[in-house]
Order: C-alpha cells, then structure tokens, then sequence
C-alpha cells in the first residue's frame, strides 16, 4: 500500500457542516449525547427516521441470514469475568493510545494514521506507529499539535459487578452466541452444519471515538456463526451455487504493491489459496451479499485481506469488507474470520462441560465456527453518507437518493388542500396502506413544500389526493427521482406500491398494473 495516498478527497468545511445539518435536521442522529449536559463521546441517539432507517437495515440482515438458513437467539448483554477470561478479552482487549504533546487528548494510534492515509495500521508495531507518525507529522485532531512519542495501552472492556460478582458489558455478540452451544446444537438435531445470528447492543470503552456512529462506545452488532465440521470444509454443498460468483478480492499482497482491486471468481480465489476452504467462500460471499442487499453499489465494495501480523492468532482465514464513504473513504464494516475450535475449546476448558458434535459413526470432535461479524450502525452511516446529495445551491434542495427498498419512510400521502372530502380519503388510503408500509401523512404547506420535505426524507413515491379523486377515485403517484406522475385507481394502490419497492416493476412501466 501507499501511505502517501489519502483514503478520500478532504470535504471542505462547508461541505462537512452542510452534510452533519442535514443528519442532524432531517431527524437521523444526534448526539453525542446527552447533548443538553454537553455530550459523551461514542452514544448517540437515532431519531425518528434514523432509527426507521436502522430498522430496515437490520430487516435486511435477518432476511439474508434466514433464507440462508442461520436462526437468530437473542443472549445477555451482561455476563461475568470468568466468561471473558476464557474467550481472552480479559487480557487481551485493549487498543494502543497516544495522547497530545499540549492538550493531553488521548487517541487510538493506528487510527489516526488510518483516518488519512489509505493504509491498514493496526498490524503496525508500536515502534512502526511512532516512526509513522513521526515521518507523515500526523498532528493532533483537535488542536494540531505534535503527539507524544509513547505508545500505552487501555483495555476495551466495560465493567461492572453482579451480584457481587465482577462482571463485564459484552463487547461483541460472538460470544455470548458460543455459550448455549449444546442448547442449539440439540435444536437442530445434533446435525451439523448449522447457523445462528444474533443482532444487539455490544459495548466498547473506545478511545476518543469520532466519525459519528462509526466509532462509538455502544453500538448494534449483527453476527452469524456458522459452525461446521471440520472435515467437512472443501465438500460444502452451497459452494457449488456461488463458486462462479465474482469478488472484489484485494489480498496482502496486492495491497503491499498497492495494485488495484480486482473482481476474481471465488473458486480462482481457492485455487489460489487466496481463501483456504470452499465454507469460508461461501460465507464471504453470503457476507458481501448483506451489503449489495442494502443497496450499497457493487463499485463501493472491497474485500481486503488481514496482513498475516495482523490476523488474530486463531483465525486460519481473516477478511474484512470495507466500503468506500464520501466523508471517510475506505472505511471497515464487517470481519469474516474462520476461527477454528478455539471458542467452543476455550468455553470447554473453563466451564467444565463439553461441546462437542458427534460423527455419524459415533466420533466424537469440537466443531469449527465461520464468523460473519458487522453491525447495524456502520451500515445505517454508510447509507446516509452515499445517497445524500445537494441539488441546488441556489434553492437549498437537498435530496436523500436512497435505494427505493431501504428508504425510512416508504410512502407520503398528501390531500392537495385542506378540504374535508379530500382528507377522507387521504385518510383511508394511509389507513389502507398502512398494514404493509411505513406512511408519512401531511396536509400542512404548499404541496411542492411537501413533496420537498419527502424528497429530503429519501421516501420513493408521494401519494396526493386531489379533486378529480373525489370523482374518478384515482389518485397521483409521483416518483422521488425522476418527478413524474402516473393517475392509479385506489384500489389498485397497494399492489402497485409492493411493486414498485420490491423491484418487480420500474415506475415508467407501472401504467401496465393500472390496466
């Protein structure tokens, strides 16, 4: 990789202000919070349409996950210290930090070298942190100052006690799905392979966390284990479907000559022996698949693979998927690891109880867990940060150009005036609709004000009700992108807009339902 290269052009500061007034305003995140009392780094707070918005992303991933067969256990978010010694948190969660020569500000070290060169830091020695730091004079974020040249280290783990007991706040979701291992294992018949995902609230004692919901101190992980046998690996059925499906693969050695990403077959990257195993090709691709299904473009996705200094020490294959953000550049949204036996090993060892799977011809062995291992809030920002755009600097129109099927709102209902016979039927319609669809409904302003605000709300179709609805029982159908309009029967309104937001039909086409 190339240090010098920035990993995006820097938005000037009007850009960035323009960008943070329309998450803030447009009722997407706030915070830190809490702002009256001046704010915490790392906790926000999702407003009404942030958190509609964050609800479609994880509707997604339980869509992905369960038609590809994981089932989704929802465990504590709290559980005692022996747990975390046996899964190594204890004594190995922690990060490197540095603080500022004059303000004192303490800072993730590999971070702030990642947050303006295009380069993967966290494999970095102490000493090569320093050394960087010192060649490219990375500064101080807030007062650009020089940093220490000390590199210390601060656990991740948040604290707490139960009972008396020490106790700690989960700090990932992985492996709280670990421990119930012989409960699912019986759910399913004692039939391997099997899959489980869990999506929830994981806590993380982060350094100076920044870059919005990105970085915080409380967060929803959404992680799918899939555990296996072992000698099962490279005889997976489903890789038989994908194995010809093709992936931004970037392996470490590409990125050491900074050669450009390439889309490669998955069975040329296990030929290769960029990827060890026809399961974990599987798994990287259902993983990549979570993030087209968002509506992330295919151009803005990039697989990168762990340098072997960087790989934790139980992975035998380690991949992240980072995407490509206006305000950040390549950012990390989701790790992909083969983590081998070592989680249901280590539970194993310091509980005392077996967890096992057993062979059809009675042997008996510790299964192998696939991780797919992401969150909710990454991807939430991500859409935020790709689809919003300024329209016109004179006007001030601001559009947020989601994917139709992730949009926050899915369908604005408007009665053209404030007239009675009007608002009862707007009224019916968003009650008709209202079973299948997320509905705004707003008879206040001038209507080119309201199909402004639903435009900046990123809904897809704008329903308005006027006086020719009153006698033909029809209504206008205009679409976010484009603008233009088509006349729908009511009674054919639902099955249109199903249409519509699932794909089946594009709206020029629509006419074709009508008749």
């Amino acid at each position: 990789m190339n240090p010098e290269k920035k990993s995006s052009p820097q938005k000037t500061t009007t850009e960035e202000k323009e960008f943070t007034s329309f998450v803030q305003e447009a009722g997407l995140i706030w915070g830190p919070e809490p702002e009256i009392y001046g704010g915490v780094a790392g906790f926000y707070t999702y407003g009404p349409l942030g958190k509609l918005l964050k609800n479609k992303v994880e509707n997604s991933v339980r869509k992905v996950f369960n038609s590809n067969g994981l089932r989704e256990l929802e465990g504590p978010t709290v559980l005692p210290d022996i747990v975390w010694k046996a899964s190594g948190h204890l004594a190995t969660f922690s990060d490197r930090t540095i603080k500022c020569t004059k303000c004192k500000a303490t800072f993730r070290a590999d971070k702030l070298i990642e947050e303006t060169h295009d380069v993967s830091a966290d494999s970095f020695s102490n000493e090569k942190i320093l050394e960087f730091i010192k060649k490219h004079d990375v500064k101080c974020p807030n007062c650009k100052s020089q940093l220490e040249n000390k590199i210390t280290s601060q656990s991740l783990m948040m604290k707490t006690e139960v009972a008396g007991e020490p106790s700690s706040l989960r700090p990932e979701t992985a492996t709280v799905t670990y421990l119930p291992f012989q409960r699912f294992y019986n759910y399913f018949r004692k039939k391997l392979p099997l899959g489980v995902f869990q999506i929830g609230k994981a806590y993380r004692n982060e350094i100076s966390p920044r870059q919005n919901v990105l970085r915080g101190r409380e967060f929803t992980q959404a992680e799918g284990q899939i555990f296996l046998d072992p000698k099962t690996k490279n005889s997976w059925e489903k890789y038989e479907e994908i194995k010809k499906e093709e992936l931004p693969f970037w392996s470490s050695e590409e990125q050491q000559k900074n050669s450009k990403v390439k889309s490669i077959p998955i069975e040329q990257a296990l030929k290769k022996k960029l990827i060890k195993s026809q399961a974990y090709g599987w798994c990287i691709w259902l993983a990549y698949m979570q993030f087209v299904n968002f509506g992330i473009p295919k151009e803005k996705i990039r697989l990168r693979q762990h340098h072997p200094d960087e790989k934790a020490f139980y992975a035998d294959d380690a991949w992240d998927i980072e995407l490509q953000l206006n305000n950040y550049g390549w950012t990390e949204v989701c790790g992909v690891h083969d983590r081998t036996d070592y989680d249901l090993t280590q539970h194993s060892k310091f509980s005392g109880q077996k967890l096992e799977g057993i062979r059809e011809n009675g042997e008996k062995f510790t299964p192998h867990v696939l991780e797919i291992a992401f969150g909710t809030d990454r991807p939430t920002y991500a859409l935020i940060d790709l689809f919003y755009e300024k329209k016109s600097e004179e006007e001030g129109k601001t559009t947020f150009s989601i994917p139709y099927h992730m949009a926050p709102i899915d369908v604005s209902v408007f009665p053209l005036m404030k007239k009675p016979e009007l608002i009862k039927i707007a009224k019916d319609i968003k009650e008709e609709l209202e079973g299948d669809f997320i509905i705004d409904y707003d008879e206040s302003g001038s209507i080119g004000r309201r199909y402004l605000r639903s435009a900046t709300s990123g809904t897809p179709f704008a329903i308005t009700i006027d006086y020719d609805s009153v006698e033909k029982n029809d209504i206008t159908i205009r679409d976010r992108d484009t603008e233009k309009q088509i006349r729908v029967p009511i009674e054919k309104l639902n099955d249109i807009i199903k249409s519509l937001l699932d794909g089946e039909i594009q709206f020029k086409d629509a006419g074709k339902l009508i008749k």
